[in-house]
């Protein structure tokens, strides 16, 4: 059954992925407190920020950090497993959810193809029978179907749970110690399918993001959720612009993402929102609303082929209810849930002394960088991810907020010269040097179609 299962896993690495992990909501505004929490000495260079230009220049994987052992009380390591024996888990209820998922649909698709087939069976006298029977019985049915919505409201009222710093309301299902070793079984899974790419332990890369991490999960140690996990780094040698985090603390980047930063602020930022998802328990949020809607949808899946008169119909009633689950639940929540990753994301960045600045930035770095590289912009309604504008739109409007929290947290002062006012410019002085040299390439043209133009002339005329 255990090899049955890791192969389902295997072979459903795609779903679980998407449940799982967030690769880069928005909630009520939450307005920074007055003082920070984190343990910032005055007089000590504790509280200095460890991202630190290099000549004076932000050139971006040079942080300054203390040394340390990576076993600090910043809870982060390497990759290390050592085992004396085999590990034995006990199957955890989403990989079961998970599991029997498929076969779900497939009954409810059964069930509703047999009760159409039962009813067109039926002789007339018997249906008429069933029709006044069933009007006889009204009020017990009726009654029948309150109790059953009044238990899936207590249900659902019995699982409601807050969010850490937010303070959302939201709807869990699974335990967290169910979910942790799901993640556990998950991270497995990708440390085999990542073991031939993974960056030494002495690569460059490898000791920035284990420093920024480590930098992250010190500064923001008041936060129970981020003290009591490990964080466990992975580079992972891959042109992929990507980077996530487990719900176990399990840090996944691509060297992709590395290269697609500017600076150390931007890698801080990008891996204060990973963070913020494991903080924040969206993983199992959004399985548990996965989980709910699809048991609903069982119902309205019988229906549709309990209704439908041929299976033609039905398949097509099928496919649109897949696709009016995607666009009005599941695909508007996973936006939301990246949006309240990204306001979390910036203040665990702040605390850490990063130039939040940096933040709006990049998500205009990667806008320009897929329309140069001629990629489709698919409308936001139809992604799980907000595009690149609206992020660094609402990135830029927690910025004050943000900076007055960087303050708090005795941070030292950042440079007057804005990133965001830099980029612009910059942008500004590409397009146009674009601009000037299209009209010098059609001034060119015009001119060497006058040319050709007057050499024909002069052809006609000697002839």
């Amino acid at each position: 059954m255990a090899l049955l299962l890791g192969s389902f896993l295997r072979n459903q690495r795609i779903i679980l992925s998407a449940s799982l992990k967030q690769n880069f909501q928005i909630s009520k505004p939450h307005l920074p407190r007055r003082e920070c929490h984190v343990c910032c000495l005055r007089k000590t260079n504790a509280a200095r920020p460890a991202l630190l230009p290099i000549n004076g220049q932000n050139l971006g994987f040079h942080p300054a950090l203390k040394r340390s052992s990576p076993r600090d009380s910043a809870g982060v390591s390497r990759c290390e497993h050592f085992h004396t024996s085999v590990p034995r888990r006990a199957i955890p209820a989403p990989l079961v959810w998970m599991v029997l998922k498929p076969l779900q649909k497939l009954l409810a698709i059964i069930l509703g193809r047999s009760i159409r087939k039962w009813w067109v069976a039926l002789p007339d006298n018997r249906r008429q029978l069933l029709r006044e029977w069933m009007w006889l019985q009204r009020w017990r049915l009726a009654a029948g179907a309150g109790v059953a919505l009044v238990i899936i409201a207590v249900f659902l009222f019995t699982h409601l749970d807050e969010t850490p710093l937010t303070g959302r309301t939201r709807l869990v299902v699974f335990s967290k110690e169910n979910y942790m070793e799901l993640a556990a079984l998950l991270s497995d899974e990708y440390m085999a399918e990542f073991a031939e790419l993974m960056l030494p332990v002495s690569d460059s890369r490898q000791k920035v993001v284990e420093r920024v991490i480590q930098h992250l999960a010190q500064r923001n140690k008041d936060i129970p959720e981020i003290s009591e996990v490990r964080w466990t780094v992975h580079v992972v040698q891959d042109p992929k612009v990507n980077a996530f985090v487990l719900p176990n603390g399990k840090v996944f980047v691509f060297t992709g993402m590395l290269e697609a930063v500017a600076d150390v602020h931007q890698l801080t930022i990008v891996l204060g929102h990973e963070m913020a998802h494991a903080l924040l328990g969206h993983s199992a949020e959004q399985a548990s609303l996965s989980h709910v809607v699809d048991l609903l949808s069982l119902i309205l899946l019988t229906a549709i082929w309990a209704i439908c008169p041929r299976d033609s119909l039905a398949l097509l009633g099928h496919w649109a209810q897949e696709k009016l689950t995607q666009l009005m639940f599941r695909r508007p929540y996973s936006r939301k849930l990246e949006a309240e990753a990204d306001e979390v994301g910036l203040q665990l960045a702040a605390k850490a002394c990063a130039d939040v600045r940096a933040g709006p930035v990049f998500w205009q770095q990667m806008e320009m960088r897929d329309r140069l590289q001629g990629e489709l912009e698919l409308p936001e309604w139809l992604s799980t991810h907000p595009s690149h504008k609206n992020r660094y739109t609402q990135m830029d409007r927690h910025i004050p907020q943000a900076l007055v929290l960087r303050e708090n947290c005795v941070c030292p002062p950042l440079p007057k010269s804005d990133p965001r006012v830099i980029f612009s410019k910059s942008v500004e002085m590409l397009l146009e040097n674009s601009k000037n040299q299209t009209k010098s390439e059609g001034d060119k043209m015009i001119h060497d179609s006058v040319i050709f133009q007057n050499i024909e002339k002069l052809k006609m005329g000697r002839a």
